[in-house]
This record gives C-alpha cells, structure tokens and sequence, in this order.
C-alpha cells in the first residue's frame, strides 16, 4: 500500500472516531454529559487520533484544516482531494453505524438525532442562519489557527495534540449551545445525511451548506491572519 493511500485511510479512520464518539455523545448522552461533556467528547477524540494517527496523516480528521494547511502550503492539492473524501466518508460511515446503535437501543433515530447541527427551529438558542454562519466562522478561525500555530514548531509536536484536542473542546462549549458546534464539514455531513436517510428531520441536510461554507471560510481567515502575524507575503 503507498503513503497516499495510508494517509487517506488514516484520515477516515481518524473523522470516523471523532463523528462516531462526539455525535454519539451528543446524541445518546447528551442530556447527562450537558454541554461540557459533549465538548471533551470532542476534544478527546482528537487527542486520540493526535496519537494514533498523526504520524501518518497529520491528524487533520477535518476538511477545514485540511484547506488551513494547503492555504499555508503544507499540503499539495492532490493530497487535499484525497484528504477531503476520507474525511466525508469516515463521517458518513460513522453516522450510519452511530445509527445502527441507536436502532440496536430499541431507540428512534429522528427522535434521538445524530447529533446534527442546525440554526433556527434547530438550534438551542434560535440562532438565525447568518448568524450560524458568522459564529462558525469565528470558532473555525480559532481552532485553525491554533493548528497552524502549534503545528509549526517541531519542538511543540510532542504536545500538540494535547493543545488541539482542548482547544476543540474550547470552541464547543460556546458552540454548542448556538450551532451543536460543526467547525468540520464532515463532521456536519454525515449526520446530516443519515438522519435524512433514516427517515427523521431532512432539516440538518438542508442546513448543511452553512456547516460546509462556514468553516472553509474560516480557514481562509485563519490562514490569512497566520501569515500576515508571521509576516509571510506570499
């Protein structure tokens, strides 16, 4: 098997842990765990596959992070295409056995959700579309720019993952209660996509484009905001 091929397969691996467990918290446990506990749920998911796979891949498990690093060239185009369908799949192979548990349970899935994200009816706190778009963006821009951050200093590498993981968890716990907190487009797609497969709300898949788009756009800014702090021009 070549490097590629290992790196995609850790990249799904890695979007099917964090779809799998962080939904899944959410959505089976969420009313237990309350927002902090969804939101190291997260985190924790992320430190793992930090350890588990960042040797391999990168530990990008997110589109979003995925186009950060390509904006600062760290990645080459051919590999975020790559990167990008691994993600999306892990996430829609994660939504579906998620699916499978809860149907397991004895549950009904478009009554226990799949820990989608929404806006309006769909959101805790009622938040308008524009204004799920602008939080999105904002808490994108935070975890990316952390990635760029840490990631950039090979003598920070031993703890990098440690630094990502809190700060996934960070940016959930304002999320959360405003958006269920996406920052990852694949994340947001594959509940997304099952939760309208399995018969419940085709609410989330109609949402999703703001779940796409909004953290893209966040990368871009974080990308920009990187390198004009470390004076990169081009």
């Amino acid at each position: 098997m070549n490097s590629s091929m290992r790196k995609y397969i850790a990249e799904a691996l890695g979007t099917f842990t964090l779809t799998f467990f962080g939904c899944g918290s959410a959505a089976i446990a969420g009313a237990a765990l309350g927002t902090l506990g969804i939101a190291f749920a997260f985190g924790l998911s992320i430190v793992c596959m930090a350890f588990a796979i960042g040797n391999i891949s990168g530990c990008h498990i997110n589109p979003a992070v995925t186009f950060g690093l390509y904006l600062d060239k760290r990645i080459e185009a051919k590999d975020v295409v790559g990167y990008w369908v691994a993600q999306f799949v892990g996430g829609i192979v994660a939504a579906a056995l998620l699916a499978a548990v809860i149907a397991a349970c004895g549950l009904d899935v478009s009554q226990v959700g799949l820990g989608c994200n929404g806006f309006g009816e769909a959101s805790s706190a009622g938040i308008s579309a524009a204004g799920a778009f602008l939080v999105e963006v904002i808490l994108t821009c935070v975890f990316v720019l952390t990635i760029l951050g840490v990631t950039a200093d090979e003598k920070q590498s031993p703890f990098a993952g440690v630094v990502i993981g809190l700060t996934l968890t960070f940016v959930h716990i304002m999320g959360i209660p405003l958006t269920g907190t996406s920052v990852n487009p694949a994340r947001s797609f594959g509940p997304a996509l099952l939760m309208a497969l399995c018969g419940g709300s085709t609410v989330a898949l109609t949402q999703v484009w703001v779940f796409i788009l909004a953290p893209l756009a966040g990368a871009i800014l974080a990308a920009a905001i990187y390198r004009f702090l470390n004076g990169k021009s081009e």
